[in-house]
């Protein structure tokens, strides 16, 4: 096993500052960086909309993701000027520019985001996440992603499917479209297997057997294996730890988050289950599953290792006070 990377962090006069004003400053920061890149994404995403032609999608999809990742590398930099995190990140040597991965994490927090981000930024190609489809209405970033052309799912109720059955399989069919977009370009398709952010009550509601993690859903990436199998070079499997306690973005943002540990592992994905009717075939239903159920339970055996036996359900760390302070 490789020794952890530990990313650049270097101490700053601003890491000194009470938490709340570190938590203001970055939040400015993020909001300036954001309103910046904006600025630069808006006039590509209209010509995106105005010319809907092949070659001309293409240059613009280059153009979005070069935005994109310098509005990420900003992100970065405000993060390393206000917070003392410490970042320990194993399996850095399996990302590869070019190629197209299929990406999973355990998911805690908004800041599983941040630090997926961080980690991959240029060194892998860039994060394309699932997202509810009410997300495309949130103001500035739902246009982004759209632009960017993240897959926006769309669910519906039993309830409501019994009354409508024609939008049966809709949201099937527009991650399909999404995914055949992404074969133009190297993408990371990224699913959170879980569906839902990790908390005691889910995870006692689920009576879920592992000790860290909820019960991992497998329709969302055997729908993306089935439209890309051959393409994906592997899965690549992240696993993320917060040893003081599961953060609140806004406790991130006051730099209350001493340590941030991060494992990335390579993962083959099966020739057998490139080609399936996971919907409808109990059999390779089961086989995939299978597949599934053994990552994570390595993946929560991982977790103990990282978090030294600690319960997964930690409290959030809102009491950190006693790690608040730079030594």
């Amino acid at each position: 096993m490789s020794a952890p990377v530990l990313l650049p962090n270097p101490p700053t006069l601003i890491h000194r500052l009470p938490p709340v004003a570190r938590g203001i400053l970055a939040s400015v920061l993020l909001g300036a960086n954001t309103a910046l890149h904006f600025s630069a994404l808006l006039p590509l995403t209209i010509i995106k909309l105005l010319l809907p032609f092949l070659s001309v999608q293409r240059t613009i999809e280059q153009w979005l993701i070069y935005v994109s990742e310098s509005w990420t590398e900003g992100n970065n930099a405000w993060q390393r000027l206000t917070q003392p995190t410490r970042w320990e990140v194993e399996g850095m040597a399996c990302l590869q520019r070019q190629g197209w991965y299929l990406v999973t994490s355990n998911h805690q927090s908004w800041v599983d985001i941040l630090a997926m981000q961080r980690i991959v930024n240029r060194r892998a190609p860039m994060l394309k996440f699932f997202l509810k489809h009410e997300l495309i209405y949130v103001p500035i970033m739902g246009l982004c992603w759209w632009a960017l052309d993240f897959p926006f799912m769309k669910r519906y109720s039993k309830e409501y499917l019994a009354k409508h059955p024609e939008k049966r399989g809709q949201d099937k069919e527009s991650t399909r479209r999404a995914c055949e977009k992404f074969s133009r370009t190297p993408t990371s398709v990224v699913n959170f297997l879980e569906g839902t952010r990790f908390t005691p009550k889910k995870h006692a509601q689920q009576q879920s057997p592992y000790r860290h993690l909820l019960k991992p859903k497998s329709g969302g990436i055997a729908l993306a294996i089935n439209v890309l199998g051959d393409q994906f070079h592997s899965l690549l499997d992240f696993t993320i730890a917060y040893p003081n306690g599961i953060p609140g973005f806004w406790e991130f943002m006051c730099g209350k988050v001493p340590a941030i540990q991060v494992h990335i592992r390579e993962v083959p994905i099966p020739a057998e289950l490139h080609c399936g009717d996971y919907e409808h075939d109990p059999a390779f239903r089961e086989r995939f599953q299978t597949w599934v159920n053994q990552i994570w339970e390595e993946k929560d055996q991982r977790l103990d290792q990282m978090l030294g036996g600690q319960s997964g359900i930690a409290l959030r760390p809102s009491m950190a006070a006693s790690f608040s302070e730079v030594p």
